[in-house]
């Protein structure tokens, strides 16, 4: 999708590089836990509580119980990046069908569905989430959907807009002429040619389910313990910020890289796929 100067403008952006790189080390820790933790992140060891950082055994020291705080931090990101990923992609699959079908289809199909997006957008999306949380049982499933099915109306809005503008294109006339169904036009002729912002929403959308999920975790409303989350850690090391800075210090900075570089990422891939900034780089 990203190919020729676009592609080189992302490898000159240095912030998006740093961004990239980043994402990925945090994609190798997570997948790489079970390897690289050096404790059970859920194993209790009383006699080591409140240890702090640079202890032997324990670099990120332990918490109330125990707890070695860098193999939570480590199996922390698994949770953290699952939620993530899987809300965004359900949020962008719904986007997709609803969006592509009201641009396509045009008329009342598109007035129904964007005013159902228009209401969607009334409601604070956070407040929306506590109150179907609040409904539900949390869980870590719980949270992806739910996350997921309140922000898909900017990828719908994204995907109509685009479809608007390609819908009378020579190509997707030549396509109707051929006789081609509504369904084979949209999936193979106009949602690849959207996908571009689409790809930069999304990837900036990660970032932002991944800060709920830790606002969830830190309100207790997100995945419930023993599981430990970047929320839940910070969410615990409130109650001893004198005792015990580690505990706050490291999932809030973690939580802050991590966002911090999707977004990055994101602003890179923005400018590599618009085709003035490429052209006036090149």
């Amino acid at each position: 999708m990203i190919r020729g100067p676009g592609l080189k403008a992302l490898v000159r952006n240095r912030l998006a590089l740093i961004g990239g790189l980043i994402v990925l080390a945090m994609f190798a820790v997570s997948w790489l836990a079970p390897a690289i933790s050096p404790h059970d992140p859920d194993k209790i060891a009383v006699a080591v509580r409140f240890k702090p950082p640079l202890t032997p055994g324990h670099p990120l020291g332990t918490d109330s119980l125990g707890r070695d705080v860098l193999s939570r931090m480590i199996w922390g990101s698994r949770i953290s990046l699952k939620v993530g990923f899987v809300a965004v992609g359900l949020s962008t699959l719904v986007g997709l069908l609803l969006g592509a079908v009201a641009g396509y289809r045009g008329g009342l199909t598109d007035a129904l569905i964007m005013r159902f997006c228009d209401l969607m957008l009334c409601f604070p999306s956070m407040f929306l989430i506590l109150a179907v949380i609040a409904i539900l049982k949390p869980s870590v499933w719980n949270v992806m959907i739910v996350i997921g099915l309140t922000s898909w109306m900017g990828v719908a809005r994204l995907v109509r807009a685009e479809l608007m503008s390609l819908k009378s294109r020579d190509f997707i006339l030549a396509a109707k002429a051929m006789g081609a169904s509504d369904a084979r036009i949209i999936w193979h002729h106009l949602l690849p040619n959207a996908m571009g912002p689409v790809l930069v929403t999304a990837t900036l959308g990660v970032a932002g389910a991944i800060l709920t999920e830790s606002s969830l975790s830190f309100l207790g409303l997100g995945v419930q313990p023993p599981t430990s989350t970047w929320g839940s850690i910070l969410s615990e090391g409130k109650n001893y910020l004198e005792r015990a800075w580690w505990l706050s210090l490291y999932p809030g900075l973690a939580i802050l890289i991590t966002v911090l570089s999707y977004n990055l990422l994101g602003e890179g891939l923005r400018e590599a796929l618009n085709p003035r900034s490429t052209s006036a780089n090149s």
